[in-house]
């Protein structure tokens, strides 16, 4: 139980995380796996390596340490970490291996003059308070997905019905199970977790949903990373016919309910979530405004599609901006995506709801321009195709 006097010291130790608080979780991150190879899967390589992971769960902690007395404040946090647990099959043992590891990076970066024993007594109770909340929520998860029509608990094998090349660099792969049971009705916006062995190790990584449900199959449109272990794997080895282990669908980014007029923003592969959420919306007969930025026009994925909708629902208007195009590419607007064009494109009202998503660096730009267009935050959604932060 988190007494009074231990909340005030973890609070005491913002400043700490403020100033050193990634090299901490570095050293936590190189501790952990090193020693415990039974939780490397959980953890994606290539964002260790870029400083994503690190950067990621430092700034959770420092939110967590800033608001220990109102843990309300986190906002939309806690079911973000729940989810991407969920996605990777996290479970209750795994939680001690990281509090001790955590524990003891405190001592050994800050310390033991700094990381007294007090403050490790204090952020143990911290973290196992934190543990315990994160624990009851996703088997809270676990056991509604495992009970509810098409749903499984762990892994389920599915066979590749079939690729799909859909762009330069993105190849899509329909997912049948091979069981033949039904599949769980998953949400606009949601990924699955998927279980592959290269190279003889274990990998786990998480896939947006590029498809609605439809009861019988899954769709993941995979982009195809210059070193990615799994994602190479897809495109080179994985063919019709084979069998993937994944994970049930999970995932906070969902389309909400609403009358109003719905706004999807995307940049290169951000655009795989959108689509599910686009067929809703256009179900419900919602006015959809539809922005995709991309390099150029050959690794532009599902315009086609997109056309034939526009087409089809004359609620629906598309724009396509490309970093470089030539005139035969019909883009409606070349180079990065701008403020003019976006108060050009956006419905006359801003009382809309937007929903965004694609590369860190053309997010954290779209975040303050859809400011400086007056779209209000409370109607602005986003999420992270990796860990989880915060845009300024």
């Amino acid at each position: 139980m988190l007494t009074e006097n231990q909340r005030a010291i973890v609070k005491s130790t913002v400043p700490l995380l403020e100033t050193g608080g990634e090299a901490l979780i570095t050293h936590f991150y190189n501790t952990m796996l090193g020693e415990h190879p039974e939780v490397r899967p959980l953890f994606n390589q290539a964002h260790q390596q870029s400083g994503a992971q690190p950067r990621a769960l430092a700034h959770s902690v420092l939110m967590y340490a800033k608001h220990i007395d109102r843990l309300e404040a986190l906002g939309d946090l806690p079911a973000q970490i729940v989810n991407k647990h969920v996605a990777l099959q996290v479970q209750p043992e795994h939680y001690p291996i990281v509090g001790t590891c955590l524990l003891r990076a405190i001592r050994e970066v800050l310390g033991a003059e700094i990381a007294t024993d007090e403050v490790l007594a204090a952020w143990g109770a911290a973290y196992q308070q934190l543990a315990d909340i994160l624990i009851a929520a996703e088997r809270s998860v676990y056991d509604r997905t495992a009970q509810a029509e098409g749903g499984w608990r762990g892994e389920r094998a599915f066979t590749v019905e079939k690729k799909v090349q859909e762009s330069a660099e993105i190849t899509s792969f329909y997912l049948v199970p091979a069981d033949g049971g039904k599949v769980i009705a998953h949400l606009p916006g949601q990924y699955i977790g998927l279980r592959v062995t290269v190279d003889g190790q274990e990998q786990r990584r998480n896939y947006s949903l590029s498809a609605p449900a439809n009861g019988r199959s899954l769709r993941i449109s995979v982009k195809r990373e210059p070193r990615g272990k799994v994602s190479n794997f897809l495109h080179d080895q994985v063919q019709a016919g084979d069998t993937l282990q994944l994970f049930p669908p999970a995932g906070h980014f969902t389309l909400q309910d609403s009358d109003k007029p719905l706004v999807l923003i995307s940049g290169g592969v951000g655009i795989t979530p959108t689509l599910p959420m686009l067929a809703t919306a256009l179900a419900a007969r919602r006015p959809v405004t539809f922005i995709h930025c991309a390099r150029e026009r050959s690794v532009h994925a599902f315009r086609e599609r997109i056309d034939q909708l526009a087409a089809e629902h004359p609620q629906l208007t598309r724009y396509y901006c490309y970093d470089r195009a030539v005139p035969e590419d019909q883009a409606d607007a070349v180079g990065y995506l701008s403020e003019q064009q976006l108060n050009e494109w956006l419905p006359a009202s801003r009382d809309a709801d937007v929903y965004f998503l694609g590369p860190r660096p053309f997010m954290r730009v779209l975040r303050r321009l859809l400011r400086n267009v007056g779209v209000p935050d409370k109607q602005v959604r986003y999420e992270f195709f990796g860990p989880a932060e915060a845009l300024a």
